[in-house]
């Protein structure tokens, strides 16, 4: 199941801005979780660390998108 969500926003025939005919989001893998089972394989210390989280299964990428990111990388 991809964690990633799209829909239609509602488009006003006077709104002044551009329209965005599709928009996304994210629901997190935990989301989905009542309890965590017992004996779930582990990402070693460091790597869980740079990731965020202990478990293979509760991971979720984060990719940044937009304009801000693009200010953010030129410095602006």
């Amino acid at each position: 199941m991809s964690q990633v969500r799209v829909y239609k926003p509602f488009i006003g025939p006077f709104d002044p801005c551009p329209p965005q005919y599709y928009k996304t989001y994210v629901v997190p893998p935990n989301q989905y979780l009542v309890f965590q089972p017992l004996d779930w394989p582990q990402y070693s210390l460091p790597e869980a660390l740079k990731l965020g989280t202990l478990w293979p299964n509760l991971y979720s990428p984060y990719t940044p998108t937009g304009k801000r990111t693009e200010e953010a990388k030129s410095g602006e």
